[in-house]
């Protein structure tokens, strides 16, 4: 019998920005969930994310029951378009010029998941009580942390570790990671804007989502656990729930 899937997002400006220049979409029908992080102020950052978020939308409307490479295609498509949306935009809005956003779009199939990345927005699985981060940052400190230069650790607090290296709407060549993957009960994904992960570590996000709360009670307690370690910048989290169906066909919510 077929996992039950359980959607939930939300955004909060934070405690410092006047406005909130993330964006997501969330569409159980399409299987679809995607997470923008704009950039670029004088509210470009708050148009580059949207744009995204609405084109995915727009790419993905008239595809069900898709395959993993099917799936693939389509993530492909929408980072392409909206990055030629983007570039387009700023144009013809010169005084936008330097906006852009990182983004998350995971999709699931029949077949698991696929996830399109750029940035340093993020994606976590968790899965047997273990919180993995799927996504790769596209950032300075995650070169040099790869580069054995400096540790996580410091990295967290590393002056330049706001800097991007890859973005959407910044060049017309556009580099995305792709991960496909299987989905089994249990599960959970997270997606979310650095918003969070600046102001929370995994192993807080690790204990609020291996609670037996329910993903609307997660999301919300980890947007106010960024709040209370200062929220400076706009928080926004979608969660993913695998639900596992019992031998009667009845679902169960697993944490």
């Amino acid at each position: 019998m077929p996992n039950r899937i359980t959607y939930f997002g939300d955004s909060d400006v934070g405690l410092r920005r006047p406005d909130n220049e993330d964006a997501f979409v969330v569409r159980p029908g399409l299987g679809l969930c995607v997470v923008a992080d704009g950039m670029g102020g004088a509210a470009a950052g708050e148009v580059a994310s949207h744009i995204f978020v609405e084109t995915a939308v727009e790419v993905f409307s008239n595809h069900h029951g898709r395959s993993d490479d099917e799936t693939t295609d389509l993530i492909r498509k929408t980072f392409g378009l909206a990055n030629e949306r983007v570039l387009a935009h700023v144009e013809s809005n010169p005084d936008h010029k330097g906006m852009g956003c990182t983004a998350e779009v995971v999709c699931f199939t029949d077949e698991g998941f696929v996830l399109g990345h750029i940035g340093d927005s993020r994606t976590y699985r968790f899965r047997n009580k273990e919180l993995k981060q799927i996504s790769i940052d596209h950032s300075f400190v995650q070169e040099q942390i790869d580069g054995g230069v400096m540790t996580p650790a410091e990295a967290r607090k590393h002056p330049m570790r706001n800097i991007i290296l890859r973005a959407v709407g910044v060049k017309e060549d556009l580099a995305i990671d792709i991960v496909r993957g299987r989905t089994y009960p249990g599960d959970q994904f997270l997606l979310c804007s650095d918003g969070l992960t600046d102001m929370v570590d995994d192993a807080g996000i690790a204990e609020v989502v291996s609670t037996e709360k329910t993903p609307p009670e997660k999301v919300e307690r980890l947007i106010a656990l960024a709040k209370l370690s200062g929220g400076k910048d706009n928080i926004t989290i979608v969660l993913v729930q695998i639900d596992q169906f019992t031998s009667n066909g009845a679902a169960r919510v697993n944490p």
